[in-house]
């Protein structure tokens, strides 16, 4: 289900250059049905974590998995009558808002004791991400490639994604639930946290170190990959000769995919030092974004992609510390409350192409790219500024 999550977030990435050249739509407007998807997204979080919490995971996670199915029917019809991509995407967001908060905590439930006692250390914090990953990596790429070849692309690229959901909804039809038993004493809690590998939650006083510590962090974590997939293609496309949707779904997949590949140096990170894996995580984000001006100001499609890449890097690392993060701060009960806030803060960045684009229109792209990559250097000095007036 976080893979189906990931895959309808990601489907109509590679179709902007599609939805231009096919149905006309300008710059600015495929960007903010890009960006629309977080108005949706923002509710479906905060309303997905007290209602996990308190109608338990299940009934809320196949709800957000239907919604979703529906927002996908909408962007296929979307060639027929162009006003329903707006409601698509929106939708879309509010289906993998609820999705992401409680399936995060179902997963992370599931892998604890006394479901899963094997679990490796940090492993349950860190799955729900994993898959989202996935989701991202094969989604946007699948529809690339069905719309470059295949007949009425922009119906069919959204097929995959139907069946995905079917499969998904019948894998977890089994799985039980575990957010009925209302607030966990603390014993369990930790002894859950334990199983986990991480520190036991630190019960009424989880909201300050999260506003210092993880919120300053959390919009990069898709900040990064959207600038990535959505703003590099279209200012390197000229030189693609008609690979344009192509390009497109290959960047969807590199990026997501460098986030899945650096999970094992986020565990050693994390075992090392407590911000060690976001200090990693925000100087790979100003890395990418400054390769990435390079790429832009000589245009250079290839190198594009490496900066495609190290971003990836940059939120696989920075996704794994805001989960780990918040699992170790939250109370059992409160946990999908929090994890919401993270999601929530995390997918602002998606707001970060639109940005972009509008001061892209007076100010040359390369620069503002290196302005991003600045804002990124000042967050990782604040939150290490904030780490050490706290002891941590």
């Amino acid at each position: 289900m976080m893979t189906a999550s990931g895959w309808s977030a990601n489907q109509f990435s590679a179709l902007l250059g599609a939805y231009r050249d096919d149905l006309g739509l300008t710059t600015a407007t495929t960007t903010a049905l890009f960006a629309v998807y977080v108005l949706g997204l923002i509710p479906g979080l905060l309303l997905g974590g007290p209602l996990a919490d308190r109608h338990g995971r299940r009934p809320v996670v196949f709800t957000a998995l239907a919604t979703a199915a529906v927002a996908t029917c909408l962007l296929m019809a979307g060639p027929a009558a162009a006003w329903l991509l707006w409601p698509g995407r929106f939708l879309t967001g509010l289906g993998a808002g609820a999705l992401l908060t409680a399936g995060s905590v179902w997963i992370k439930e599931l892998s604890s004791a006394p479901y899963d006692p094997a679990t490796a250390p940090g492993t349950a914090a860190r799955r729900s991400g994993l898959f989202l990953s996935a989701g991202f990596a094969s989604g946007g790429l699948a529809a690339a490639l069905i719309a470059q070849w295949a007949p009425h692309p922009m119906v069919t690229a959204y097929v995959p994604h139907l069946v995905l959901s079917a499969v998904a909804a019948l894998a977890a039809a089994r799985a039980p639930e575990t957010g009925r038993a209302g607030p966990v004493p603390h014993s369990a809690a930790s002894a859950a946290s334990a199983a986990d590998g991480a520190r036991p939650a630190a019960h009424g006083t989880s909201g300050a170190p999260f506003r210092r510590l993880v919120a300053p962090v959390a919009p990069w974590v898709f900040a990064a990959p959207t600038i990535a997939f959505v703003t590099l293609p279209g200012l390197v496309g000229d030189r693609l000769d008609g690979w344009q949707t192509v390009y497109a779904g290959v960047a969807t997949a590199v990026t997501p995919g460098a986030g899945l590949l650096v999970a094992p140096l986020a565990r050693r990170l994390a075992a090392r030092h407590r911000l060690a894996t976001a200090a990693a995580g925000l100087a790979a984000v100003a890395l990418g974004l400054l390769v990435a001006a390079g790429a832009v100001a000589a245009g250079q499609p290839v190198v594009a992609l490496i900066a495609a890449a190290v971003l990836g890097g940059g939120y696989g690392l920075c996704v794994a510390y805001g989960l780990t993060e918040v699992a170790a701060l939250a109370p059992p009960h409160r946990l999908a409350r929090l994890t919401a806030r993270f999601w929530t803060l995390a997918y602002l960045g998606f707001f970060a192409p639109y940005v972009i684009t509008l001061v892209s229109a007076s100010v040359p792209p390369p620069v503002v790219l290196t302005v991003a990559a600045v804002l990124a250097l000042l967050t990782l000095a604040a939150v290490g500024r904030a780490a050490r007036r706290d002891g941590v």
